[in-house]
């Protein structure tokens, strides 16, 4: 059976709750372990925008170019105040809004543009609004400051300044793409957490789930035994009985 027609076969937004729990850390252990080393790990400059960020989602891309045509000398304070309105009426871009459906994780192909903050404050808002769980991006985001303190969740490769009129185009929705060196495809399950960002493709993807789940747990009997003999104060991340019990309701029977 080819890839193609085993990756057919799994509904992503499903499996994606096999990974509730996971690390970033215990994913890519795991897909070494099936002998996929360095495949979905994105470049390490690709990073969440503060502390204590994470998700996991379905990919849902989005692929863009450098705008070949400058934005033009806008007349009046209006104008500039409605310049993404002026640009868009003039470049139309790729509607695709209604497409976002809950837990999706838009990954952002930025076509190797230069700074541009195509995610902001505002519209990163908005496609959480339609149900987006994070979103990646291998170019800039902007309003840094203020999604930080939004708590939304974007991984960027850097941080912007400058706006989308005369600089980025999104061309295409639901393609293959390439971002932070790594191939996405739509359905793909992408997550994140403080160490970075990490792509697992769909075919191989309850596989990963079922090994990721085995290390994190060892790993938390772990450290919680290591807690007791500190004198530490348990936590949430050595809470192996309330993982364990999570995936047991998932699968009673495993």
């Amino acid at each position: 059976m080819s890839k193609a027609r085993k990756k057919s076969s799994f509904d992503a937004f499903e499996l994606c709750k096999l990974y509730k729990y996971l690390r970033v850390v215990d994913v890519v252990d795991a897909m070494d372990g099936i002998g996929y080393f360095d495949i979905g790990l994105m470049a390490p400059e690709v990073r969440p925008l503060w502390l204590g960020m994470k998700f996991w989602g379905v990919a849902f891309t989005v692929r863009c170019v450098p705008a070949n045509r400058p934005m033009w000398k806008l007349k009046t304070t209006e104008e500039i105040v409605d310049a993404h309105g002026v640009w868009f009426r003039e470049i139309p871009g790729v509607d695709y809004l209604d497409q976002i459906r809950p837990g999706h994780v838009i990954v952002t192909d930025a076509g190797g543009s230069g700074e541009v903050g195509f995610w902001g404050s505002a519209n990163s808002l908005n496609m959480m609004s339609r149900g987006a769980v994070g979103i990646v991006t291998d170019g800039y985001c902007r309003d840094t400051g203020e999604v930080a303190l939004q708590k939304t969740p974007i991984c960027s490769r850097a941080r912007g300044r400058t706006i989308i009129p005369g600089r980025i185009e999104a061309v295409e929705v639901q393609a293959k793409v390439g971002c932070g060196g790594v191939q996405v495809r739509p359905g793909d399950i992408v997550g994140c957490d403080d160490d970075g960002v990490v792509v697992v493709p769909l075919e191989v993807a309850a596989e990963v789930a079922g090994h990721a789940r085995a290390i994190l747990l060892a790993d938390m009997r772990a450290r919680r035994g290591l807690y007791k003999k500190l004198g530490m104060t348990p936590d949430a991340t050595v809470d192996h009985d309330a993982v364990e019990a999570y995936y047991k309701k998932l699968h009673p029977n495993t």
